[in-house]
């Protein structure tokens, strides 16, 4: 994993012999992708979660905690993103610029992108327009683009077909509701790999059992909004990590995706695709 390295350290012993019951620190290097006095911006991995939360109460290890004792100062998640998904996540270093970015979040100020691999070949771009459920039931509006990278077609038959499709694609959420983009690709029938709650398990088995696949394949690429005091817009990208880029690699997906997708969020920036929409929005 690029930037990190993670480490259990050994339980310490007393003078009578035997070990000290004390509870294992586990020690952690994130990848700060971007920071100044204000903000820090990190390469979060899979697995981790951003902070404590009442429905993951029993986790003991979260990106906050980690990149607070990295940067031995508190720092304060600006927004955030699933434990499962990898790639960029902000923190403000002070009260006040936690305050000011998140509006920027709650204003629909961001533009983010993200890549995903999914079952079966998406077309070239379309939008996903789809209201979605909260816990309580209540529907929120969600809008979502997406752009098709690259797509492949393997030898290994999941289902009564003897091969299998699948596609890379960039993803641009409007709104950010709870799994909006897992939501919305299980929606248009065309699953994330990997993911468990809202994808297909036959998918899920093959790519464990052929590729060794153990994560989700959804990275948050890239974050671009305005910096909140110094008025200056920042783009910031985490690369994906060596989970990701090896199954591509595996899937022998064509190398020229990035560029691909560079040309498509030019012609988002210029205009050329759907407009940014009047949608609401929450914290990821």
């Amino acid at each position: 994993m690029t930037g990190a390295t993670g480490k259990w350290l050994p339980a310490r012993h007393n003078l009578n012999g035997g070990s000290q019951k004390v509870s294992p620190t586990f020690t952690y290097m994130l990848e700060i992708i971007w920071q100044d006095e204000h903000l820090v911006a990190i390469n979060k991995p899979h697995g981790l979660l951003v902070h404590r939360t009442s429905i993951a109460e029993e986790k003991e290890h979260f990106a906050l905690q980690f990149l607070r004792d990295q940067l031995g100062r508190p720092v304060y998640p600006c927004h955030r993103i699933d434990r499962k998904t990898s790639g960029v996540l902000l923190f403000a270093l002070d009260r006040e610029t936690e305050a000011l970015t998140k509006r920027l979040f709650e204003n629909r100020l961001t533009t983010k992108y993200y890549l995903c691999v999914t079952r079966g070949f998406v077309p070239e771009y379309g939008i996903i327009d789809k209201a979605l459920a909260k816990e309580n039931g209540k529907l929120q509006d969600a809008y979502t683009e997406y752009y098709c990278l690259a797509q492949v077609e393997l030898p290994i038959a999941v289902s009564r077909y003897s091969t299998s499709r699948y596609s890379l694609v960039l993803v641009k959420p409007h709104t950010g509701r709870m799994h909006q983009i897992r939501r919305h690709m299980a929606h248009i029938r065309h699953y994330i790999i990997g993911d468990r709650t809202h994808g297909e398990n036959k998918q899920n088995k093959m790519f464990q059992e052929q590729f060794g696949l153990e994560t989700m394949m959804l990275h948050a690429w890239r974050l671009e909004f305005e910096h909140p005091f110094e008025k200056r817009k920042l783009t910031l990208e985490a690369n994906p990590h060596p989970e990701f880029t090896t199954l591509l690699a595996k899937m022998e997906f064509a190398g020229e995706w990035l560029e691909k997708a560079k040309h498509f969020m030019n012609r988002a920036k210029n205009g050329e695709d759907e407009s940014r929409q009047e949608h609401g929005s929450e914290e990821e």
